[in-house]
């Protein structure tokens, strides 16, 4: 299935908005189409074809199709909670995504391009902050806290690309390990069978792996004191890392943690409060989202289109 006007209508009615952004620190610092082009045709050929039906769906210009390529984009932040509980059942990949409410795109997209059913939170047009493939495979991103920039993608680029190609945690660990990002970023996978994985990315080091169950916006140890302070990174990180471990919760009492102090947070009227809660549950090949008082499911087979009005502030 190729993408068709719908995406073109939503994506060029963000256009202005993301090309304001894409050149906030001027044309020069940012990557000619040529680079753009070359790097994905190294680390992510796959996604040539919709690349180029998706930059033509916008418009077709040069520095669209530079925005769409993602590589080396404008540095942004965000603080994000993520965990995986294992307790019997069905396990669940659960996150809430922080970030200023004018700049979230508000779009859950179910799209079948390149032969692959996805469903996931959408950026930077074709991007996604977390989603699940119809394997199964489920990931999220929290920031890295690190202040590092580097050559790389934009991380909701790559969070597409594993769920356009792989099925399996393995396989998500090894594109995740070879891809180059341009910020320090951590991923949480989660696939059917219930293997998980916890991937610390940075432009500057290799990925590390690891088993963790939960993570926050520090990989490790805190390396941004200032970041992790204001968003209170560690101390969410015990929540989920308590929450994750008792073996007496339900699937239920894991996801209900995540719209709870501290791991929500209402510093909305600093840009950095919570705009959402996701559960994914691969077995079902589910995603549900959640806010105070409201609960929205969607899935790869069973996708209801339409609209939520939803409250931020629990």
């Amino acid at each position: 299935m190729r993408p068709g006007p719908k995406w073109g209508a939503g994506a060029q009615a963000r256009w202005p908005a993301y090309r304001a952004w894409f050149l906030r620190d001027g044309i020069a610092r940012r990557p000619t189409y040529l680079a753009g082009d070359r790097a994905l045709r190294q680390h992510m050929p796959e996604l040539l074809p919709l690349y180029a039906q998706l930059s033509e769906l916008i418009g077709g210009s040069d520095l669209a199709a530079r925005f769409l390529a993602s590589y080396r984009p404008p540095a942004y932040a965000t603080g994000c909670s993520q965990g995986v509980w294992l307790h019997g059942g069905a396990p669940r990949l659960v996150r809430t995504y922080d970030y200023a409410p004018s700049l979230w795109e508000r779009t859950i997209w179910r799209t079948g391009w390149l032969g692959r059913t996805v469903v996931g939170n959408s950026d930077c047009l074709w991007g996604l902050l977390d989603g699940i493939n119809d394997a199964g495979l489920s990931l999220s991103l929290a920031f890295g806290g690190r202040r590092v920039i580097g050559d790389g993608f934009g991380i909701p680029l790559i969070i597409r690309y594993v769920l356009q190609v792989c099925s399996t945690t393995a396989e998500a660990v090894a594109a995740l390990s070879r891809i180059p990002c341009h910020m320090a970023y951590t991923v949480t996978v989660l696939d059917a069978p219930a293997r998980h994985a916890t991937v610390f990315v940075s432009p500057d080091r290799a990925a590390v792996v690891t088993g963790a169950l939960a993570a926050t916006n520090h990989q490790g140890r805190v390396e941004w004191p200032q970041h992790a302070l204001s968003t209170g990174s560690v101390a969410r990180l015990e929540v989920v890392t308590a929450a994750a471990a008792d073996p007496r919760s339900t699937a239920e009492d894991f996801a209900s943690r995540f719209l709870e102090a501290p791991v929500w947070s209402n510093r909305h009227a600093a840009s950095a409060g919570t705009l959402y809660a996701a559960s994914y549950t691969p077995a079902r090949r589910t995603l549900t989202m959640l806010w105070p008082g409201t609960r929205w499911e969607q899935g790869i087979e069973g996708f209801d289109e339409g609209s939520r009005r939803v409250s931020l502030v629990r």
